[in-house]
């Protein structure tokens, strides 16, 4: 993520570093966050006996980007977290820097690697700066990912580039599989390792779907389509852009053979994996029981300060592959393992009543803490359009369109509004998943999805139902109030 930081950091107002007005009222509440200082892309993220395992880039000393090194927390349900110590420090030399940018973890349960039966290897990019250097090293860890040994014979791969980063590696038959980024180049390549040590380059793929930013953060996750086990699919994120060419990722579908991935669409066909601007460098865990896929996004601060902590991670998302009209869609749903967290909560029962015809504006009394789950199901009536205010700002369907849109009111005489993917149906379901500061929105079961960050006022509070010019029945609605 290195061309995109010298890009966005050189833009923003000096004063935003100088920040130390501390800002609880934007601190989520059920999304990830350090205690202090910066987060950016999730890394290493490994399920080990029950435990989730979330590594991040982290600046330990300030609250802006810089010092890069993998800070480290652990979780039994992807709610509640363990801050613990960073786990791979950057390295300070006479002659070189080298910080700790993304990549991900394995546990070699048969020990391939050498490094000692079950230990956990992260496979990481080094970026030398001095040396206008990325290459891909690999360290080791015997204490169950608490810390871990740079490997001794460093770099693992070295193509020559500064712009080579983000690996991600899984078990492919009786190999270890790599996707590595060539970022300026719009370009993943991958390799192939008995050991994790020796890699070979097995072959690239490059220039199809959106090439208009450059292509970081590349995973590759195989998923059964529409839950069959005879029918599996290949799934090939890469961080980018959105529909807008903004901030964003992208997805292909194909089919890998353990060498070569093979798209299902024709080079031209673009698929993102969330319309807003804030959902970047999201990778799936590894190790996890079943054929359960669930990854884990950083979403970007842009401008806003926040104090003592900068930057956030997404609600994780389990990931599906459904068969369309279209073709092969990927689906997100917030993880599925959430809910024996929610379930628990005396807010779980709270249902508004069903089968109410809304017009105008409805207020939900109640609830003002700006950090809650909504989820709710409407069936369209004569409204032009419908949905929710959130914090002062409306999450609405708009039936001509049939697009999602975010309407942002920018000063008391102009609203900016965002308009998304179509969806369709004869029911719409949204949920809303708001935490102070982050805004999920996920329509029909995930077919789209929308993130972005709202940074609301001390009395932006509250929720209501509306529908415009006409009304909207509601079906069913549930909210969870996790403000408490």
């Amino acid at each position: 993520m290195k061309k995109l930081f010298a890009i966005w950091l050189a833009i923003l107002p000096v004063l935003l570093y100088a920040q130390d007005t501390s800002t609880p009222q934007w601190r989520p509440v059920y999304h990830f966050t350090p205690v202090k200082n910066w987060t950016n892309d999730p890394n290493g993220l490994i399920y080990i006996n029950g435990i989730y395992h979330l590594y991040y880039q982290h600046n330990p000393f300030e609250n802006k980007w810089g010092h890069m090194s993998w800070g480290h927390a652990t979780s039994r349900d992807l709610l509640h977290w363990q801050h613990l110590p960073v786990a791979i420090p950057e390295k300070e030399g006479k002659d070189t820097t080298t910080w700790i940018f993304s990549g991900s973890a394995v546990l070699d349960a048969t020990n391939t690697s050498g490094f000692g039966k079950n230990a956990i290897v992260a496979i990481y990019t080094a970026d030398q700066p001095k040396q206008k250097k990325e290459s891909q090293f690999i360290a080791y860890s015997n204490d169950g990912g608490l810390t871990y040994t740079n490997y001794a014979g460093n770099p693992v791969i070295d193509i020559q580039r500064p712009d080579f980063r983000d690996p991600s590696v899984i078990r492919v038959g009786d190999k270890w599989v790599m996707t590595v980024a060539v970022p300026d180049d719009r370009k993943v390549q991958f390799y192939g390792s008995a050991d994790l040590k020796k890699w070979e380059l097995l072959s690239e793929f490059s220039k199809q779907g959106d090439n208009r930013k450059i292509w970081e953060c590349p995973s590759l996750t195989p998923i059964f389509v529409d839950g069959d086990s005879t029918k599996k699919k290949w799934l090939l994120m890469v961080s980018s852009g959105n529909p807008d060419a903004a901030t964003g990722m992208q997805y292909f579908t194909g089919d890998f053979d353990g060498k070569t991935f093979k798209n299902d669409n024709p080079a031209d066909v673009q698929l993102f994996v969330d319309y807003g601007t804030t959902f970047y460098a999201a990778i799936p865990y590894n190790n996890l029981p079943g054929h359960t896929q669930t990854m884990l996004g950083w979403l970007m601060p842009f401008e806003t300060g926040t104090y003592p902590w900068r930057g956030q991670m997404s609600i994780p998302r389990d990931l599906m592959l459904k068969t369309t009209s279209s073709g092969i869609r990927l689906y997100q749903q917030p993880a599925a393992v959430l809910n024996a967290s929610l379930d628990k909560l005396p807010a779980a029962k709270k249902v508004f009543k069903k089968n109410v015809t809304v017009s105008g504006e409805l207020a939900l009394k109640g609830i003002n803490s700006n950090s809650y789950w909504i989820d709710a199901t409407f069936t369209p009536g004569t409204a032009s359009s419908f949905g929710f205010v959130v914090a002062g700002e409306k999450i609405g369907y708009d039936i001509a369109s049939k697009n999602l849109y975010i309407s942002t009111r920018v000063s008391s005489t102009k609203v900016n509004r965002k308009d998304t993917g179509a969806v369709s149906g004869e029911k719409i379901r949204i949920q809303v998943l708001f935490d102070k500061s982050s805004l999920e929105v996920f329509v029909n079961g995930g077919e789209m999805v929308y993130t972005t960050l709202l940074f609301p006022g001390k009395d932006d509070t509250g929720i209501s139902i509306y529908a415009d010019r006409g009304n909207v029945k509601v079906d069913s609605l549930r909210i969870w109030d996790l403000g408490k």
